[in-house]
């Protein structure tokens, strides 16, 4: 018997959206996000009185246990108003939107406003400032958590201090580089030249933390404010989290959009999709490569096609979002997804995470605003547009296809469940320690660099002779500084003695 046919009345839409920034005043996430929500009300008052679910994005500064219940006050929502709060993952913002989806689709809810927030910059003007922190109200039960709540690094990274994305995307960026024959100065050319559009596109957005357009020589040369943070990365390339932004969505069925008479303001949720790469990075089998996007990409495009009742792919987009904390996790998706580097559409539509600005998890909200914002300026034919989101290091992902008109067959989910299973069985194993030395061949390595540009830590994964991975850290200073010197791109594929008991390292005697 053939699926029933989709209800129209039941198509998701996004509504509206609010954006907020701030540059002066001492500002919470709560007060950045009230406010962010109160622009996207704005667009759609009549919505307010029939939200059904306020969804909160994780906060990375300090907040209390209930953000949303905060939150929910601030807006006047009524007490029947589920509210709940995200777990980690710059992905959780779109996975938010494809579960909204879901539920509206099959009748099970209505209208949903989703918002995050961080005021990074406020908490640190505090300090410096010598006031306390605020830390929201504490005595209120906690929202509860949704969302996938696993660990990013394991016992293998922990030891390593393998722990921050400041030094594991450039893990990534050294993999791309020896694969396409640049050495570090190369690496960063290429990376001036794919990351200076992104800074045209934040120049001309008002949200933008860093409104300024950057050649792709201030971006990639290295310079005293301009310091290489982590091998091959420069300051200017890498996310910026000291900012106070907050962005909302309201996602609502068609009917309630017609209800509230914004119908005109609909843009359509066409298809969603997730996956998730190997957990550890010391596990991926190849850390320049993310089968989850280019998994959850295939399942997304086929349930757009599905939803179209004709084949939707990349080449009909008119605008994308990709997700741009680190320029490794940029390529990774393109390459994922099929989009060349200098794709004439561009691969962003806010500006990206070092220019734009990197509110935290919730940054992927903006890009969704920025998205639908685009394909509603753009005329009456139909536009389709992707938002993509990613958690942990290339670990989490999540990917939208939004639409100017509804999608003919309905919103539909795609399936990775397949390619998840054949995902999760590639994880490489991972040794903790060896009984006695072993040379071993580098997978990958970086250098992170103190202020003044001396080498302060050296990382590398290198795979045995039985096939196993170790992360490694330098046997002792001579080490780090020996790696200092070094081209990390050249380094790749070269071997490093690793010691017994610890997972340190030494660089063979020349």
């Amino acid at each position: 018997m053939p699926p029933a046919a989709p209800d129209p009345e039941r198509t998701p839409v996004v509504i509206a959206s609010g954006q907020a920034l701030e540059r002066d005043e001492f500002v919470t996430p709560v007060d950045l996000m009230a406010r962010a929500c109160e622009a996207a009300l704005a667009e759609a008052p009549r919505l307010r009185g029939r939200i059904g679910r306020l969804s909160v994005v994780d906060v990375m500064t300090k907040v209390g246990p209930a953000p949303a219940t905060e939150l929910a006050g601030r807006l006047g929502l009524g007490p029947d108003v589920e509210r709940e709060q995200t777990t980690v993952g710059g992905n959780t913002p779109q996975w938010l939107v494809t579960r909204a989806a879901d539920e509206i689709a099959a009748g099970r809810l209505s209208v949903t406003l989703i918002a995050g927030a961080e005021a990074i910059r406020s908490s640190r003007a505090r300090r410096t400032a010598g006031l306390p922190r605020d830390e929201g109200v504490a005595d209120l039960p906690p929202d509860p958590r949704v969302g996938d709540d696993l660990p990013g690094f394991g016992p293998a990274e922990t030891a390593v201090s393998l722990l921050a994305p400041v030094h594991v995307y450039p893990l990534f960026e050294n993999v791309l580089a020896a694969r396409a024959g640049r050495d570090a100065n190369g690496q960063r050319a290429a990376i001036g030249r794919l990351m200076a559009p992104f800074t045209e596109v934040a120049a001309a957005n008002p949200y933008a933390w860093f409104p300024e357009v950057r050649t792709a020589d201030e971006i990639a040369t290295p310079t005293p404010d301009n310091r290489i943070v982590c091998e091959p990365y420069t300051k200017r390339m890498t996310a910026f989290l000291g900012s106070d932004q907050a962005a909302a969505l309201i996602v609502c069925s068609l009917a309630e959009a017609r209800r509230a008479g914004v119908e005109d303001r609909a843009v359509f949720v066409w298809a969603g999709a997730g996956a998730v790469d190997v957990r550890f990075v010391a596990s991926r089998p190849d850390p320049g490569r993310s089968p989850a996007i280019a998994a959850a990409g295939a399942a997304l495009f086929e349930a757009a096609s599905q939803a179209a009742g004709r084949s939707v792919g990349i080449d009909d987009l008119d605008c994308m979002d990709l997700y741009s904390c680190f320029p490794s996790a940029v390529q990774m998706g393109a390459e994922a997804l099929g989009i060349a580097l200098d794709d004439a559409r561009g691969l962003t539509s806010t500006g990206g995470l070092p220019y734009f600005g990197g509110p935290g998890n919730n940054y992927t909200t903006h890009g969704i605003a920025a998205v639908c914002d685009r394909l509603l300026a753009g005329g009456d034919r139909t536009r389709l547009g992707l938002a993509t989101g990613l958690g942990w290091f290339v670990t989490k992902h999540a990917l939208g296809v939004y639409g100017t008109t509804p999608p003919p067959a309905g919103y539909r989910r795609g399936d990775t469940a397949v390619a998840q299973a054949a995902i999760d069985a590639s994880a490489v194993d991972v040794a903790g320690t060896l009984d006695a030395p072993e040379t071993a061949t580098v997978v990958t390595a970086t250098v992170w660099r103190d202020n003044d540009g001396t080498a302060a830590g050296a990382p590398v994964i290198a795979r045995l002779h039985d096939g196993r991975h170790m992360a490694l850290a330098p046997a002792d200073d001579d080490v780090v500084a020996a790696m200092g010197d070094t081209d990390m791109p050249g380094f790749v594929g070269a071997s490093v003695v690793v010691q017994a008991g610890e997972p340190r390292y030494r660089l063979p005697e020349r």
